[in-house]
C-alpha cells in the first residue's frame, strides 16, 4: 500500500516538473521527463510493485535467487576451465587428429632441405651483428620511403 502511494506521488511530481519544463519552451525535455515519471505509475498499475514486494519478503524467492546464483557460478567456472583447456573434448580430439594428419605418415626426414650456406662461408671482414643491423635499417628505410618521409 505504501509503495503504491509513493509511486503515485513520484509520478505526480514528475508530471508537474514536466509541465513547468514545457512552460519554459523545452518540449523535448518535458516529454522525456513525463515519460520517466509515468514509469512508476505503470508499474503500480500492472501489479509489478506488488509482485516485487511479495518477492522481497518471501524466503522461497530468496532461496530461488540463491539457486540461480549457484547455477551461474557453476556455469561460469566450467566455461573458464574449458577456455583454459582449449575447448570441449570433441574440439581437443579433432585438434589432435588434425595434428597427426599434418605430417605425412611415410615421411622419415624433414621436408625442408638443410641450409646450403654455413657460417664459415660468410666474409670474414663483416661481423654478424652488423649484417642484421643493416637489414633492419633497410627495412625501416623502405617503410619510410613508402610513406613519403
Amino acid at each position: 500500500m505504501i509503495a503504491e502511494t509513493v509511486c503515485s506521488a513520484v509520478a505526480a511530481a514528475g508530471l508537474g516538473i514536466a509541465v513547468v519544463t514545457a512552460y519554459r519552451k523545452r518540449f523535448l525535455a518535458a516529454t522525456r521527463i513525463a515519460a520517466y515519471s509515468l514509469v512508476p505509475l505503470g508499474l503500480v498499475m500492472t501489479g509489478v510493485v506488488d509482485w516485487v514486494a511479495d518477492t522481497a519478503f518471501s524466503l522461497t524467492a530468496w532461496a530461488g535467487f540463491g539457486v540461480l546464483g549457484l547455477s551461474w557460478v557453476l556455469f561460469s567456472t566450467t566455461r573458464a576451465v574449458e577456455r583454459r583447456r582449449g575447448g570441449t573434448r570433441k574440439e581437443r580430439k579433432a585438434a589432435r587428429g588434425a595434428q597427426q594428419e599434418a605430417v605425412a605418415p611415410a615421411a622419415s626426414a624433414p621436408s625442408l632441405a638443410p641450409a646450403t650456406r654455413t657460417p664459415a662461408a660468410r666474409p670474414a671482414g663483416r661481423p654478424k651483428a652488423t649484417e642484421t643491423a643493416t637489414d633492419d635499417f633497410s627495412d625501416i628505410e623502405a617503410i619510410l620511403k613508402k610513406h613519403g618521409i
